[in-house]
């Protein structure tokens, strides 16, 4: 319990294994514009203008790997409620949490901090975290915390909610991308993993990270963030924030989704920086195949012009891989790529 950042961290300086190197750090975040151009799909207007909005949702994908939703159709009251027992969890006394912190990262539900390679990792990340499976709800509930009191019930409610607005924004995907109905349901959107995030005031945010720079290894990823900036993404050799907007969620494409679409889409790489003045809290989920769900470019999607750029294999050998090479990009999907012959 000693190592979570929120412990120890008030009124101190920034310690020297919170220091990344220079190349890494995010310099003065005054520097990083925050981005107008990261579209924001307004999904109530699906149901009259599903073309367009399919059409946004492709072209977001494929110049950003980002997009952000509004009017999606998860209350306003949930979120909220949401975004505060996830708050009051980390605010409360070490030993109300400590029933579930655990060193052990094969754990299905734990408390931790900076990453699952806190041991091994150079410089450590200025993050506490909680992470728990969520679907089905009933066979996880039992782990999750039992102190908010409302926390079980809160959080069962709003990870129904997200998985459902997940598949029917693949849905929508699977229409753009010209693959049969429900194609992404089933075996390789089974899972659902929440991370949440909590970033205590840094004394040095200049220096420090909250989340290295890393691509999500699953299928897609919806981020609900307060309204502190903080969230970064890196497109085209530069850094651009993310716009924190009330009640919508960031859409972003993991690499599971960049193969499986033979690289129409783009799984893009992003960040966590944090600030002086006030903590921030943000709920990811994140949707993936189950282990043994075989990934592979969907079959629509190749031909002879249009050769499968990876192999299929089992998304738990991609996991494994993944966490062992710290989330960097070109190394993760390197083993999977096939070399394509130019004739």
């Amino acid at each position: 319990m000693e190592k979570l950042v929120s412990s120890w961290s008030s009124n101190q300086h920034l310690p020297e294994d919170y220091v990344f190197p220079v190349e890494q750090r995010p310099g003065e975040e005054t520097t990083i514009p925050v981005c107008k151009a990261i579209p924001i799909i307004d999904l109530e207007k699906a149901s009259h203008g599903r073309k367009d909005i399919i059409q946004q949702i492709i072209d977001a994908s494929q110049k950003f790997g980002f997009f952000q939703v509004i009017n999606h159709g998860v209350s306003g009251v949930l979120v909220h409620e949401t975004m505060s027992v996830v708050k009051e969890f980390f605010t409360m006394d070490d030993a109300e949490k400590a029933s579930v912190y655990s060193d052990d990262h094969t754990k299905s539900c734990r408390l931790h901090t900076s990453s699952p390679n806190y041991d091994t990792e150079k410089s450590h990340f200025w993050r506490d975290y909680l992470r728990h499976p969520c679907h089905p709800v009933e066979d996880f509930i039992h782990l999750w915390p039992e102190k908010p009191a409302t926390y079980r019930d809160i959080v069962g409610r709003y990870s129904v909610e997200v998985r459902n607005l997940s598949l029917r924004i693949l849905d929508l995907i699977s229409e753009g991308l010209g693959l049969e109905p429900g194609f992404f349901q089933g075996e390789l959107s089974n899972d659902l993993l929440m991370s949440t995030n909590y970033y205590p005031p840094c004394p040095d945010p200049s220096l420090s990270l909250g989340l290295p720079k890393h691509s999500d290894p699953n299928l897609i990823t919806l981020l609900l963030q307060e309204e502190i900036y903080g969230l970064q993404v890196y497109l085209d050799g530069q850094w651009l924030g993310v716009e924190p907007l009330s009640n919508a969620f960031v859409v972003n494409i993991g690499h599971q989704l960049q193969i499986v679409s033979n690289e129409k889409f783009r799984s893009v790489e992003h960040r966590a920086i944090t600030n002086s003045r006030e903590a921030r809290t943000t709920i990811a989920s994140f949707i993936s195949p189950c282990n043994s769900c075989i990934v592979e470019p969907a079959k629509a999607l190749v031909n002879e012009a249009n050769p499968p750029l990876y192999r299929a294999f089992e998304y738990q050998e991609f996991l494994k891989s993944y966490v062992a090479k710290a989330g960097k990009k070109e190394t993760a999907l390197q083993a999977y790529k096939i070399e394509v012959k130019h004739h």
